[in-house]
């Protein structure tokens, strides 16, 4: 199972876009509140009505953790204490977990960057504590993929069903798709 959290200012496209190009591949994704109700506003005004709240969901089957970036939802995602320990324990796992925009800083925070190649939101650039920072739109390294920002959500999602569902599978997605 693939999780995706929201907290209230996420960033819009990148959680759309990724649940989109993932439920397109087939990817079974969860969307996650992180907050204390369901319904979850973006930093634009859009509102997604979450699958599940936090405390409602048994991780333990986890194949990704995703963290959409955006203001102030990637501080919402850093500040819940229930998603940092899920982070570490995914991470001492080896299983997947992937952040664009300004949410590979949660990352960077908890020092799971360190010795990764790793990409962010300009500015960020700082907190990605110990990582490798790349300019690359996508970058992939390890068991953590990370992302630049909202022009790079396609890119970042398509990555994720390769990872996920394989190459062909995700080529198929960007052909159905007019992603060239």
């Amino acid at each position: 199972m693939v999780y995706l959290f929201l907290g209230t200012g996420f960033e819009e496209v990148e959680a759309i876009a990724t649940i989109d190009v993932l439920r397109r591949a087939e990817v079974e994704l969860t969307t996650v509140s992180v907050m204390q109700e369901r319904s979850v506003e973006g930093a634009h005004g859009v509102r997604i009505e979450a699958d599940k709240m936090f405390d409602e969901v048994d991780f333990s089957k986890s194949e990704m953790l995703i963290l959409p970036g955006g203001m102030p939802g990637t501080l919402n995602l850093g500040a819940h204490e229930g998603l940092l320990s899920l982070l570490r324990e995914q991470n001492k796992k080896g299983g997947w977990i992937a952040a664009i925009c300004a949410a590979p800083s949660v990352l960077g925070k908890m020092h799971l960057l360190r010795n990764h190649q790793a990409v962010c939101y300009p500015g960020f650039e700082d907190q990605l504590y110990e990582a490798f920072v790349s300019k690359d739109r996508v970058m992939v390294s390890g068991n953590i993929v990370t992302s630049r920002g909202p022009g790079c959500t396609i890119e970042f999602a398509l990555q994720l069903a390769t990872v996920l569902k394989g190459e062909e599978v995700a080529k198929a997605v960007a052909e159905g798709m007019l992603v060239k």
